[in-house]
């Protein structure tokens, strides 16, 4: 098929796909996430796009500004641009999830993207850069880790406890805090994760299991839990 003067498309090639090629439009911040394999909170919805000019994006949120051409042949913004673009357009807990990821993998430096977002006018997207770390293995860890660490809580990730294996979050070096982001337990896990619990708790450990919706929904009342148990060892 010949969708537009100097465009051709198989009949089974994707109609986003071929709309943004036809509109000239390249993805970018969160929409983009999937094609790069980023760590995202957002479900699909609007278009979160780069066209040269502004009104030429119809239904999207247009983006402006490229820092490097975008990749091979598909209509993606560079990964540089599309970090960029999520960090001036999105809240603070959906950039972070998004520059971690990227940066934990080696695709991304903090170094590149500092230079890029120099002085006070970047101060918001600075202040996300702040708290970027490695370590953590799901976006739950990155978002629970600063979390905690934005409420004054000292915080290991991945640490690892002999007889009981690696943690997803250790807390002033005796509060577990494992985070679980599946929808369907299943029962042979639970059991390893019970075991695992109790073990922790005859070394002298406490444990406290938070879940996605607690993570991304209500993280003021997981921060106040935390905060009282720890008070009370105190």
């Amino acid at each position: 098929m010949q969708p537009a003067r100097g465009l051709y498309a198989l009949p089974t090639a994707s109609s986003e796909l071929v709309a943004l090629l036809q509109n000239r439009e390249l993805l970018t911040c969160v929409s983009a996430a999937p094609h790069y394999g980023l760590w995202s909170l957002q479900s699909p919805g609007t278009r979160h796009v780069y066209h040269r000019r502004e009104e030429a994006a119809r239904d999207a949120v247009h983006h402006p500004g490229l820092l490097l051409p975008p990749q091979g042949s598909r209509p993606v913004a560079a990964l540089a641009d599309v970090l960029i673009h999520a960090l001036r357009c999105l809240p603070f807990a959906e950039s972070l999830v998004m520059v971690e990821c990227a940066v934990s993998r080696g695709d991304m430096t903090l170094e590149f993207l500092r230079k890029r977002l120099p002085g006070r006018r970047n101060g918001k997207e600075r202040e996300v850069l702040r708290w970027v770390d490695r370590g953590a293995e799901s976006l739950l860890e990155t978002l629970a880790r600063t979390y905690f660490r934005q409420a004054g809580i000292h915080v290991e990730t991945q640490a690892h406890l002999d007889r009981v294996g690696y943690v997803d979050l250790l807390l002033e070096g005796w509060l577990i805090v494992e985070l679980d982001g599946r929808h369907h337990a299943d029962w042979a896990q639970v059991k390893k994760d019970h075991r695992r619990n109790n073990e922790s708790a005859v070394q002298g450990f406490t444990a406290l299991r938070y879940y996605y919706q607690d993570v991304v929904y209500n993280p003021a009342d997981m921060v106040a839990q935390v905060v009282m148990v720890l008070a009370r060892r105190r």
